[in-house]
């Protein structure tokens, strides 16, 4: 296991000079990343198009790692936020308006720079507290999508723990590797998809947890 401190950046800067050179760093990185990917994407690379010498890239961070880390955070972040935002208004009564509610949240966390995110999530190495933290975010969208689906009347699956599990990772890695890839799909299209397939799953199953298919064979053959 890498040791942590290889993904820790430094301090974070007070002044607002400090900051936006910072800002620079990290934006530069992301492009570099981009371009680039995990093994050629080097510091000289990520301080030359910053604009900043090797030297004050390192006052704010101690390697390349520690740049993705920081970039890593901030799209966990950037997820979060926006799945806070699109919730504040409440839920649409539809069950397939709720999952499209959730679908393109994160669809959207995807769509700038998806080169990227794959470097971020693929390529690079992640650090241990970074992985705890994905666990605790994804462990707090599972149990909120739990208690949604126990309560919605069109939802006929028996488990809903089980079931919100299935749906979070069916969405989150669908999006991911059906908008990474070299050819991506359509958001639009991939959004109605999804919604279709997880709307049918959850749907479609009685209370002894077949599905409806299965519930039909079984009483047709008894």
């Amino acid at each position: 296991m890498a040791p942590t401190d290889r993904f820790r950046p430094r301090k974070q800067p007070k002044q607002s000079r400090a900051a936006l050179t910072r800002r620079w760093i990290l934006d530069a990185a992301a492009q570099v990343f981009a371009e680039h990917g995990y093994a050629a994407g080097t510091t000289n690379r990520i301080a030359q198009r910053a604009g900043v010498s090797v030297g004050s890239l390192y006052q704010y961070f101690p390697n390349k790692d520690a740049i993705l880390r920081t970039l890593m955070d901030e799209h966990v972040e950037a997820g979060t936020r926006l799945l806070d935002e699109r919730l504040s208004c409440g839920l649409p009564a539809e069950l397939d308006d709720v999952l499209r509610l959730f679908i393109r949240a994160v669809i959207d966390n995807h769509r700038d720079n998806p080169r990227l995110h794959r470097v971020l999530f693929e390529e690079a190495p992640r650090a241990p507290e970074f992985l705890t933290r994905l666990r605790e975010t994804e462990g707090f969208v599972v149990e909120m999508v739990t208690q949604l689906l126990a309560q919605h009347p069109q939802v006929c699956v028996p488990h809903s723990g089980r079931a919100a599990r299935i749906v979070v990772a069916a969405v989150e890695s669908l999006i991911h590797r059906l908008m990474t890839s070299t050819s991506p799909m359509d958001p639009a299209e991939l959004e109605s998809e999804l919604v279709i397939m997880l709307g049918g799953y959850l749907r479609n199953a009685d209370r002894s947890g077949r599905t409806g298919a299965e519930s039909a064979t079984a009483t047709d053959g008894f």
